[in-house]
Formats: C-alpha cells, structure tokens, sequence
C-alpha cells in the first residue's frame, strides 16, 4: 500500500567539536536539524541520506500536524510502498549548515555576541556540508549508508560524498545535477545575489538588528531562479499568454497569469527563506568544481571512489542539462566503476527531479529494489 509517513516531527544535534571550513575559518559550536523516515534495522545497515537543494531543507516527507499543505518535497518519492520505501529504508534528511531552518545559519545567534551572525557567518562549501553530514552520521551510529542521494545541489552533495567520504557509501543517486557549473547558471546566481545585496533593507547582511528583510531583493532572486527551473514548454503549456483580467490594463501591474505566478511564487519565497542564507548557498553553489584540484580532471577527482552510481538527466532541464550528467558518467566510467545512466524524457525542465514522473519513479524504484536485495544477500 502506497501511503505517507504522516507527521513527523525534526530533531536537533548540537556539535560541540570544532568545524574548520574549506573558506579557512572555524565554527566552535553548531546545530543541524535533520528528520527521519522508517526504522533502522538493528545492523544499521539500512540507512538513506537525502541531501537537498537550494530551496529546500531537511523537511522531505511527510506533513506537520495533518496540514497537507506543509507536505515534505520529496514526499512523492519517499514513504511506505514509495520508490524510496520507508518500510524497508531509514531515510534521513537534513537541513544543511549555514540553513535557515534549523541548522546553525547567518539567523541564528552567535553565542559570542548573542546577535543572530548575520554577515560575521562563513561562508559554507559542499565539502563542508559532506563533512558535517558525516558527522552526523557518526552521532547516529550509522558508519555506512546503503545510499545517499539528491536532485540539483544535493546531487552535487551525493557526488562530493563518494570523493570525500568513499568508505562510508555504498551507493550514489545523482539527479538533475552537474559536476560544476557553466558560466551561464553562476551569471543567474549573481544576478540573484545583487537583486538582494542591493535592496534597501539589507543593510550588508544585517538586517535582522533593524528588524526587517530584503524582501524585494528575495522576491526577485526567487523569481529568476523560478524561471530558470522550467523549461519553456511548460511555461506555454501551463500559462502561454493567457491574460488574468479580460483586456490589457496598460500599466505596469500584472497583465498576464504567468506575472501573477511568479509575483506568487517570489511573495511565498521572501516569508521562509532568509536572505543571507541564499546568498551562501548560490555561492556552494559557484564553488563546488571537484575537478579544480585535479587540473580540471573530474576522472582523477574520482580515483578513490568505490560507490555504485545512477545517474538521472531529464531532456528538457536546460538548467543542468543531459551533457552535464554525462560528463559525470564518462569520469565514473573512465575509473571503471559501476554506474547506470537515464536520460528521461520530461518537458518539464530542471524541476522534473521533484515531479511524478511515471518512468523516473520506476527507476529509483527499481534501483532500490537492488540495494534492498543485495542488502539482505550480503
């Protein structure tokens, strides 16, 4: 049967070990918020990492308080009967150092001043994030996880795992993803970035003394990054040039649906997230290149890994498009190891890794059913 985990409820770790940063400063202390599906079989063997993306947290499945409106991102891939099945895997998601949800950000406080970091907090890289996951895994009591897996930036994350972390996976589920990104998306990034940086009310980052947000700022980076999510059938499909009023109102407010959706989508975005936050995050963004210490060679990068791989594109996800996982796959490829690669036909651009897409489904379906089957032959 097919159903939701239900509610659930996230749980907080603190670290009290040091935290040195790939950006050459250290955090003393830190917390990480995190959430878990299913139940960890007593070899602790069973265990799934979730890593996510630039928008979302550790929330992956599942609701809060019955509101079906605050159902996890993932949810339709995670859960009893699911793809990712809760009746046979303990799924944990977390939501990332420097986040806004939880986990020890620029918005929490700093116990040295007791005022929220603001603008003082590092800046945070992907490694930082495989680094800290790792430890939490240790505070978990997990040594070894069945599979980590994420779409866009947490596929970057998945990656990363395998080069930092090789002994403590068995397997990579890369979605959606890119092994650095192109000139083009890091220009999306900054465009975004300056949108924020250059709003009135974000006083270099210290906006939370003055009791306000850089709302316009975070409207309008919400808006870009929307935009560049959707391929541009969809956009058609779903708004073409349809008019919210029945003629044209001649100014300067929203004439057609697809105005009022992304209006829509910025207004929700500017209530949760926190501006510094997506500024850090964009940049993990920008940095992650694990080639760079390799002479721009992604196969030397992967030289220690041992994970199994599958690797999942989308036809239309002109964001992180097909060539970008195949250059992914021809690395893994080139060490010899054992990957699996989709190329699924979506017109639903780069955000078809979060949709009910019938094949993409029976896929990770049929991948975890491996790893559940090898598990228990092992």
């Amino acid at each position: 049967m097919i159903s939701s985990v239900g509610d659930v409820q996230p749980q907080t770790i603190n670290f009290e070990e040091p935290l040195l940063l790939k950006c050459g400063e250290s955090i003393s202390k830190y917390q990480l918020t995190f959430e878990t599906y299913g139940t960890l079989n007593t070899e602790k063997t069973n265990a799934v990492l979730v890593c996510h993306a630039l928008n979302a947290s550790h929330h992956v499945a599942g609701t809060y308080n019955g509101d079906e409106k605050t159902l996890g991102w993932w949810d339709n891939l995670i859960g009893p009967g699911k793809p990712l099945d809760t009746n046979r895997f303990f799924v944990i998601g977390v939501n990332n150092l420097g986040g806004c949800h939880g986990s020890t950000g620029p918005s929490a406080i700093n116990p040295v001043t007791n005022e929220p970091w603001g603008s003082a907090f590092p800046m945070v890289t992907v490694e930082d994030w495989v680094e800290t996951q790792a430890r939490l895994a240790t505070k978990l009591g997990i040594g070894t996880f069945a599979a980590v897996m994420g779409g866009s930036l947490g596929g970057m994350q998945a990656l990363q795992w395998t080069i930092d972390q090789p002994g403590r996976l068995k397997n990579a589920v890369i979605v959606a993803a890119a092994p650095k990104l192109s000139a083009q998306n890091i220009a999306f990034n900054e465009v975004a970035r300056q949108a924020i940086t250059l709003d009135n009310q974000f006083f270099d980052g210290d906006f939370y003394q003055h009791k306000v947000i850089p709302r316009n700022g975070l409207k309008i980076a919400r808006m870009i990054g929307h935009i560049t999510y959707l391929s541009d059938d969809t956009m058609d499909v779903k708004f073409g040039r349809t008019l919210r009023k029945d003629a044209l109102k001649f100014n300067f407010d929203t004439d057609f649906q697809i105005e009022s959706y992304l209006r829509y989508q910025g207004d929700k975005f500017a209530d949760t997230f926190d501006a510094n936050t997506y500024l850090r995050i964009t940049k993990a963004l920008d940095y992650f290149d694990p080639a760079a210490k390799f002479s721009g060679s992604l196969a030397d990068s992967l030289r220690n890994a041992k994970a199994n791989y599958l690797v999942i594109s989308f036809t239309s996800d002109w964001r992180f498009s097909p060539g970008r996982s195949e250059e992914i796959v021809e690395a893994l490829v080139a060490n010899k190891l054992n990957v699996s690669y989709a190329e699924i036909d979506s017109p639903n651009g780069h955000d078809a890794f979060l949709m009910d897409e019938p094949v993409y489904h029976n896929l990770i379906s049929a991948y975890f059913e491996r790893i559940w089957d090898e598990g228990r032959n092992a």
